[in-house]
C-alpha cells in the first residue's frame, strides 16, 4: 500500500516537473520574419566570443532560438535569443 502512494506521489512530482519546464519554454516568444534570421551559427559564434565555455545545442522554439550550453560563469544555461538582433529574450532558471 505504501509503495503504491509513493509511486503515485513520484508520477504526480515528474508531471509537475514536466508541465513547468513546458511553461517555461512557452513564456518566451519572437516574432520576427524567418527572412530576417540571422544564421545559427552566428549566434554560437557571439556567445563563444562572449565567454561561453560550451554551446551544445541551439534551436527554434517559438520564434526565437534556445541555447543549452555553459555561459560564461560555466554554469548549465538554457537561454532564448531574437534570431535577428540575438537580444536575450529569457532564460529558464537551472536547478
Amino acid at each position: 500500500m505504501k509503495t503504491m502512494k509513493l509511486n503515485q506521489l513520484a508520477a504526480a512530482v515528474a508531471a509537475l516537473t514536466l508541465s513547468a519546464a513546458a511553461f517555461a519554454h512557452g513564456e518566451f516568444k519572437c516574432d520576427v520574419p524567418k527572412a530576417e534570421w540571422q544564421p545559427q551559427t552566428a549566434l554560437q559564434k557571439k556567445l563563444e566570443a562572449d565567454g561561453w565555455k560550451k554551446v551544445r545545442q541551439v534551436k527554434t522554439e517559438n520564434g526565437c532560438y534556445e541555447v543549452y550550453g555553459f555561459d560564461e560563469k560555466n554554469q548549465r544555461a538554457e537561454k532564448f535569443y531574437n534570431p535577428k538582433t540575438f537580444e536575450l529574450v529569457g532564460e529558464v532558471k537551472q536547478k
